[in-house]
């Protein structure tokens, strides 16, 4: 990588380490000035926001690629299918919040700022950064499986517990208006973007990969 795009590279990951963490934590503290419950419980429904394990995945990334020493860790990050597999999330968590959830409220001042960080800026930022910097070699098809494992976990998780507080982060899987057989069949729909979504990214992927080799010829 030449010093410019290294340059580059390192500056995206800054903006994207410090953007994440600022809306995490402003978002974090929006929710406990406004509960409506004890702090405990109301930290434990703002882990249960996909949105928010998603974003804290980005910014995990982000300090893993930045301050990260050599080993493990580093290298799991650095891998493309991981890379891979985050963008396909947050992507999720961009779409999902402005093409169906976005109409639901209007959040004002602090919290649109919370808001459209976590649903629109994190979201296009990471998804250029892999564009512009993950390698596309290594990723097949069969990869998308096992990248089914985060949101299908997620989605047993919010039903059981749910089923004992009976808080549900999100409309389309409020078991107690919707009932089971349909938060089932939203779960399903879900999981199956979450699938052609991943397809998608590979598609795209292989796409960028052979672009580059023909300039490379």
């Amino acid at each position: 990588m030449n010093p410019k795009r290294t340059t580059l590279n390192s500056s995206l990951l800054l903006v994207g380490c410090l953007l994440s963490w600022t809306a995490l934590l402003l978002q974090l503290y929006l929710i406990i000035l406004n509960r409506r419950t004890d702090v405990f419980q109301t930290v434990i429904q703002y882990f249960s926001y996909f949105t928010i394990l998603t974003n804290l995945l980005v910014a995990f990334c982000y300090t893993v690629l930045l301050f990260g020493k050599q080993g493990k860790w580093k290298d799991h990050f650095n891998q493309s299918k991981t890379l891979t597999a985050i963008a396909v999330y947050i992507t999720v968590v961009g779409l999902v919040y402005n093409f169906v959830l976005r109409s639901l409220w209007n959040p004002q001042a602090a919290q649109q700022v919370a808001d459209e960080l976590l649903h629109s800026v994190n979201p296009v930022l990471f998804v250029l950064y892999w564009l512009l910097f993950v390698p596309k070699a290594g990723l097949q098809r069969k990869d998308t499986l096992p990248w089914l494992v985060y949101p299908l976990v997620y989605c047993v998780y919010i039903l059981i517990r749910g089923s004992i507080s009976d808080l549900y982060p999100y409309p389309f899987v409020d078991v107690s208006t919707l009932g089971y057989p349909q938060v089932l069949i939203n779960c399903v729909c879900l999981c199956l973007a979450f699938l052609l979504l991943s397809l998608g990214f590979v598609i795209v992927g292989k796409l960028l990969r052979n672009s580059e080799e023909l300039k490379e010829m």
